[in-house]
């Protein structure tokens, strides 16, 4: 049984595209099961039905007013640096109106129900290969995995969202007397899913680098210190997941089969740049293909 994972990330979820679509297009890799968090939660369901031009569409085409409706900070660019700003007008409107987050990613739902059709939805559920959301219960303080098996068209709409949601910066959700968010915040690599349901070999996209050789550049206002902490944050939570994924794979003998991004792509994948992520798809595509090509002549 074959799996295909990929982590969360942001608009790094550009790159993964490139590298599932040289996996499924060139490696005629068919996978069972698809488990996706966060970015990779918008990419799984189009690559199940084989859409790959659609999602390529939809990933090089986004921009930050299809993600905010009330977008919390402002990108200004310095000396080719993207630097980010608290946008105070919208902020304060939140606080004032008693909500929770600085933002708010409405826009973000509209926009995967624009290119996530009920007959796309239809023709997925009749499949036999399994997609899987992951979402973090917040009030449970656990993770969760939502299987399109299980869900109505509505349902997994919103699981989608909700499993891409940067929470504080964007949309807290309540649903079913709970609330939820980001599903990195718990299980950002959901190699051991995968292992749990069943795959004895598994494609793990992971967005970010294997080893980080670079400085970690700490935000210099406060608002962009904060997306810095949760960040770094996060990368802890992504060793955790790998090292936990490795031992159980070693245990049960289930082939990993490991696609890390060779450079740092972003420190801040908040910022949806329409050409920048049209770059990232090429260089997954590129960098799937010359792996690929090693792993030939290593045998």
């Amino acid at each position: 049984m074959r799996a295909l994972v990929i982590s969360g990330g942001g608009s790094k979820g550009a790159f993964a595209g490139g590298v599932a679509q040289y996996l499924i297009e060139e490696k005629n890799h068919e996978y069972d099961l698809f488990i996706g968090t966060s970015t990779g939660s918008l990419l799984i369901p189009h690559l199940a039905l084989g859409h790959i031009k659609k999602i390529h569409s939809v990933y090089t085409n986004v921009t930050m007013a299809s993600i905010f409706n009330i977008c919390p900070f402002v990108v200004k660019t310095k000396d080719g640096v993207d630097i980010v700003t608290i946008n105070h007008f919208n902020v304060l409107r939140q606080f004032f109106k008693g909500k929770r987050t600085f933002g708010e990613s409405k826009g973000l739902k509209k926009y995967i129900r624009n290119n996530f059709s009920l007959s796309d939805f239809n023709k997925l559920k009749k499949l036999k290969n399994d997609v899987v959301i992951t979402v973090t219960n917040f009030t449970k303080n656990e993770s969760e995995y939502k299987s399109i098996k299980d869900c109505t068209y509505e349902e997994f709409c919103d699981w989608s969202w909700i499993s891409s949601n940067y929470v504080p910066f964007m949309s807290l959700v309540e649903k079913d007397n709970f609330e939820y968010g980001d599903g990195g915040f718990s299980s950002l690599v959901p190699i051991r899913e995968a292992i749990n349901r069943g795959a004895t070999e598994i494609d793990v996209i992971i967005l970010e680098t294997e080893v980080n050789m670079n400085k970690t550049v700490i935000g210099k206002n406060p608002f962009s210190l904060m997306i810095d902490l949760f960040r770094i944050a996060l990368d802890q939570v992504e060793k955790h997941d790998i090292a936990i994924g490795k031992l159980m794979a070693n245990n049960k003998n289930v082939k990993l089969n490991l696609y890390y991004t060779p450079t740092k792509l972003t420190d801040n994948a908040l910022i949806f740049n329409k050409e920048v992520m049209k770059e990232w798809w090429e260089q997954g595509y590129e960098y799937a293909q010359n792996k690929s090509e090693v792993m030939s002549d290593n045998r």
